[in-house]
């Protein structure tokens, strides 16, 4: 004997509705035929009907019950109950009901609105039972009347907590008589015998555990803590006022955390956008309330733990409603929020990082994943790019948030283009050693037991304008493979009092983001001593001093202070620095490399381009600085292109001339071959 199929649930429920609406045309024609109702349909109102009206409704329902018992109507009878546990088979149906715990009423109602939405044309049957042509839509009146309800309409509580169906028109949901309209996600649902919400495509993401499972775990103890603290038993318990917020940079991996806390569980994980929800950038009110529910109802009837994204973006009045409903909910957010459980996301270790990267690249990973804390999504950036620009592009857009304040710095030179003494290079090649291994050191040997507040590096640049103090930031932002970005003082610094903190939070936290290395030029505007209290200017600007030296001690990013006035600064900021060095004006045989390196004897294209030039002569007799002979260099070589010569002494003498006389200055030497003043 064949397995008959199971029913379709829509197609279980149109049976049923049908099946009952032909029992109930029947009553109706019996009615007819015995003069108690309008066959034409409420034009008129014959008196044996108000009589039928008017009586006892006991007596009523008892007429219908011998009406059903005849011979004749048993077998409409026996179709309808029959169509009923038909329909109650139907595991879908069940689960749905179960799940958002709708009463029998609740689910008569969305059946009949259900089978109103599939076939339109039920709609006139409905007129015809109620005798009325206005009454073509679904309605608790008509839901009773079809399905034999008792007693009087039956709130609609959990239909409209979920937003399963609602109201038409604004109409009052407790009239037995107010049209109802289906969600149009239910009806889909049941057609695709699952739950279905295209709406929420966008907006939302399905976590499965076995996907949550083959991502590599680079947050283990914080996971065991969740594990430990929260449950299944403590979400799911009634009473339990849970707030739980995961606390991480965008692209720190907060949704993969909660994905390998759901898949711990065995539930899926529904991560939701709120701002890419339906209706999200409306207003906060009912409509946005709708679409944050829909979300909730989509999590809830999947089985998932849900996960809001960017949790920020919702108001204490929308967490307060959406609180009662999901009860298995984290919140993911970049700041701080009030939760009663708070996990708080750290830059990933290093070994955590390659293993971050190994996951998603078998080559071997570059020295960025080494040097710099960079987010798990980032790392997937750069591991799945052909180019190594992917995880650059994605840094910058923390510093893009606050690139009124932060400009970059194009990075050209290198170590060979930079001039200075022998124990200067070394110490910027120190510089660049503990940036590269400052992880090693601080996880691998245990140092940052030392490094407790902060775990940043930070140097004065201290020196002359001129002598090389923006060239060699340049040339270790290169050699470091990071972006370079000049802090314009002039837009930290702000009249109104409170506002130059608040600036400079900005920029500390986005350099921290970004990985950038932060330059701030003529550091002694912001870094400068503290003054004897006067007035409460005075007051706010040592304010603003100490708020520095707190912020320096606890910076966890990579800044160069450059400036001409170091005995200006705060002593107190000196402690703070990793390094101090000093950029002091060329030596003769600097200045010698400087000349030869500034006036090439070859152009780019091979030609020859300078005469005999006496470069020791230029060393001996120039007392300049690096800026000063690129400015000089620069000027001989418009000179000798101008007047269709090759760069010789007379270009160079007639520059310089011109350069000092800039500075105020004679040249109290000839380099005996004739200016061309």
């Amino acid at each position: 004997m064949t397995k008959r199929t199971p029913m379709r649930t829509s197609d279980a429920i149109q049976a049923r509705v049908r099946a009952c609406a032909k029992l109930r045309t029947a009553w109706m024609e019996h009615l007819w035929a015995q003069g108690e109702t309008s066959p034409d349909q409420g034009l008129a109102i014959p008196p044996a009907e108000v009589r039928r009206i008017l009586a006892d409704p006991r007596h009523a329902q008892e007429r219908y019950k011998n009406f059903c018992r005849e011979e004749n109507n048993r077998e409409l009878v026996r179709a309808a109950s029959a169509a009923g546990k038909a329909l109650e088979t139907s595991s879908f149906w069940k689960q749905l009901g179960d799940q958002f715990g709708l009463t029998s009423a609740e689910r008569d109602l969305l059946a009949l609105c259900v089978a109103c939405e599939l076939d339109p044309h039920l709609g006139r049957a409905l007129a015809y039972l109620a005798d009325d042509t206005r009454a073509n839509q679904p309605t608790a009146a008509a839901a009773a009347a079809l399905f034999g309800w008792s007693g009087g309409p039956a709130p609609m509580s959990s239909l409209l907590r979920w937003r399963l169906a609602h109201p038409a028109h604004g109409e009052p949901a407790l009239r037995a008589t107010t049209p109802w309209q289906i969600d149009a996600a239910v009806v889909l649902s049941i057609e695709a015998e699952r739950w279905f919400d295209p709406s929420l495509d966008r907006s939302t993401r399905m976590l499965p555990p076995e996907y949550a499972r083959s991502l590599p775990c680079l947050y283990p103890q914080l996971l065991g803590k969740m594990l430990a603290e929260l449950t299944p038993e403590s979400l799911l318990c009634e009473g339990r006022d849970l707030e739980l917020v995961l606390i991480g940079p965008d692209g720190s991996g907060r949704e993969t955390l909660a994905a390998q806390y759901a898949a711990a569980i065995d539930c899926p994980l529904l991560a939701v956008t709120p701002a890419l929800l339906p209706g999200a950038s409306s207003t906060p009110g009912e409509s946005r309330l709708d679409a944050l529910v829909q979300a909730i109802r989509l999590a809830h009837a999947s089985g998932a733990v849900l996960f809001w994204r960017d949790a920020e973006q919702l108001t204490p009045q929308e967490n307060a409603e959406l609180k009662a409903l999901a009860s298995r909910c984290l919140r993911g957010a970049q700041q701080s929020l009030s939760a009663t459980h708070r996990f708080v996301l750290d830059p990933l270790p290093t070994a955590q990082r390659l293993e971050c990267w190994s996951h998603w690249s078998d080559a071997e990973p570059p020295a960025i994943v080494r040097v710099q804390r960079l987010t798990p999504n980032e790392i997937r950036l750069v591991a799945q790019s052909a180019s190594k620009e992917a995880v650059y592009i994605a840094l910058r857009r923390a510093a893009e948030a606050h690139g009124e304040l932060m400009q970059p710095l194009a990075c050209p030179y290198t170590w060979d283009d930079l001039v200075v003494s022998p124990s200067l290079q070394k110490m910027l090649k120190d510089f660049e050693g503990q940036v590269l291994l400052r992880w090693e050191v601080y996880e691998e040997w245990g140092f940052s037991r030392l490094t407790h507040l902060g775990q940043g590096i930070s140097a004065l640049f201290g020196g002359p304008s001129g002598t090389g103090k923006t060239m060699a930031a340049q040339v270790l932002a290169r050699s470091l493979g990071l972006e370079l970005y000049r802090v314009d003082l002039a837009g930290v610094v702000n009249k109104y009092i409170g506002e130059t903190e608040k600036r400079l939070r900005n920029v500390f936290d986005a350099c921290e983001r970004s990985g950038a290395l932060l330059f701030f030029d003529e550091a002694d505007a912001l870094f400068g001593s503290r003054m004897q209290v006067k007035d409460s200017h005075d007051r706010f600007a040592n304010i603003e001093i100490d708020y520095l030296l707190q912020r320096i001690e606890q910076f966890d990013g990579i800044a160069i202070l450059a400036t001409n006035r170091k005995n200006d600064l705060d002593t107190a900021f000196l402690r703070r620095l990793r390094f101090v060095m000093d950029f002091l004006p060329p030596d003769k045989r600097e200045r010698r490399v400087l000349w030869e390196k500034s006036l090439p004897e070859f152009s780019a294209r091979g030609e020859r381009i300078t005469e005999d030039i006496d470069f020791d002569l230029l060393a001996e007799e120039m007392d300049l600085n690096g800026a000063q002979i690129k400015a000089i260099a620069l000027g001989a070589a418009f000179l000798a292109r101008g007047a269709g010569k090759k760069i010789g002494m007379e270009q160079i003498e007639t520059s310089a001339l011109r350069e000092y006389a800039k500075q105020g200055q004679l040249m109290r030497t000839s380099l005996g071959r004739g200016a061309l003043l």
